[in-house]
Parts: structure tokens; sequence; C-alpha cells
């Protein structure tokens, strides 16, 4: 019996987050999620974790719930698809203590995404 292993199949999705402002308190951020698959997502939620406590005040281009420090943002309807290697552009304002680091990670309708 022979048998074979697959590489893992790479994630459907990139995402990059950045922080485009920074004052005391708070700060503004914006995520670009990336479908690299060759499918159309229609309907999405990506979901991650601030580590220093920071809160999503208000986005846009999707629609945002936060428990602690789990942050879903779920699309609305203009940007439910993201057609294959195209992408979706949220944004959002947050409010922060001491520190703002980064998310380590995404996860795109439960699957990880890349992070770029």
């Amino acid at each position: 019996m022979v048998t074979t292993t697959r590489p893992p199949a790479p994630p459907p999705c990139t995402v990059t987050y950045r922080i485009s402002g920074q004052w005391p308190g708070g700060f503004q951020g914006g995520i670009t999620i990336k479908n690299t698959s060759g499918a159309a997502i229609n309907g999405w939620t990506l979901r991650w974790s601030f580590n220093d406590g920071q809160t999503v005040q208000q986005m846009w281009n999707a629609s945002p719930s936060q428990r602690g420090a789990a942050v879903s943002a779920a699309n609305v309807h203009y940007t439910a698809t993201i057609a294959p290697q195209g992408e979706v552009s949220v944004g959002f304002l947050g409010s922060m203590r001491d520190r703002n680091t980064a998310p380590a990670s995404f996860a795109l309708n439960g699957t990880a995404c890349k992070t770029g």
C-alpha cells in the first residue's frame, strides 16, 4: 500500500491590517480582505482578536460586533461578494489604552487567512 500526502491547501484569503492614524486613546484602522481562491465568496464574516484592550467604535463597509477581545466584521449588502482575486476594504475607528498591537491572525468564514 502506498500512502501519499498532499501539502495543505493554501488559505483562500489574505488579510492586510493597517493603522492609518493614532492619537491618545484612539486610532483609525483598515483591513483589506483579498480572495485568493478561484471562486467568489458570497457572504462573509471576518474574525480576529485584539490583544491590548482595543475596541471598535465605528466601522464602514462591514457590520461590527465585539465581545471582549473577539471582534467580528460581517459584510454589508454592497460588500457581500468578493470576486476571485478581488478584494474588499473595511475601515474602522477604535479606542485603545497604552498599546495598540496588531491582531496576530484572522479567519474568514471560519478559515484562517494568510496575513500580509
